[in-house]
């Protein structure tokens, strides 16, 4: 059975990378980031390390924080085989991310930020908020639609719990397209598409002014 808490170090050990194509949006994230002048980027939940290998690639300075050691691992070794270097951690980001405020000049989390309630999302938002310098980027993915399991629990408004597969327990929140510009409410919102597998993708830029922390 999953690990209610922490599936993925499951999944990850049994079927590997899981996911080895980049996003494909990256290709307009990367010269979006080139145009800007970004260094330093984060991949926050970067799995095995599809994006973190791509973004290395690329000639960033790549960071990537994920709750599953495993995955981490897992990144380690794809960076190795590929004579490659990033910054990879094992880390739990619903606590503060460790690094200091205003430290990178983008983020990007692909089908990550919805595995919570709200009350968690917003918080790992404040943190990614906190970490990424004003006027950084930030390209995020959430599914439009229920995408896990076939029986749910819903536990608040728009959030529901898987009673089967491979993330049974683990709480899913569905945004809608107003309420991804209501928690991003510190970024100019730049689009909110739909890419070809039904996840909103939303790019934002950092609003200068100081937020307040």
């Amino acid at each position: 059975m999953p690990d209610p808490i922490n599936p993925w170090n499951e999944l990850f050990k049994h079927r590997g990378r899981v996911f080895t194509e980049p996003h494909e949006g990256m290709p307009g994230v990367v010269q979006t980031l080139k145009i800007s002048g970004a260094k330093r980027v984060l991949d926050l939940g970067c799995g095995t390390g599809r994006h973190v290998v791509y973004l290395a690639k690329k000639g960033f300075s790549v960071f990537g924080l994920d709750h599953s050691a495993e995955a981490i691992r897992a990144s380690i070794e794809w960076l190795s085989v590929e004579n490659l270097e990033a910054d990879l951690r094992a880390h739990d980001m619903t606590t503060r991310l460790p690094f200091e405020d205003d430290f990178f000049d983008a983020v990007v989390s692909i089908q990550v930020l919805h595995h919570g309630v709200i009350a968690t999302i917003r918080q790992i938002v404040r943190e990614v908020t906190r970490v990424l310098k004003p006027g950084g980027f930030l390209f995020v993915t959430v599914p439009t639609m229920k995408n896990q399991g076939n029986a749910f629990e819903q536990v608040e408004k728009s959030t529901f719990v898987p009673l089967d597969g491979p993330e049974m327990g683990l709480p899913h929140h569905y945004f809608t397209p107003k309420e991804l510009r209501e928690l991003f409410g510190d970024f100019e919102v730049e689009s909110i598409r739909v890419d070809s597998v039904s996840h909103y993708c939303l790019s934002a830029f950092r609003q200068e002014k100081e937020i307040g922390r």
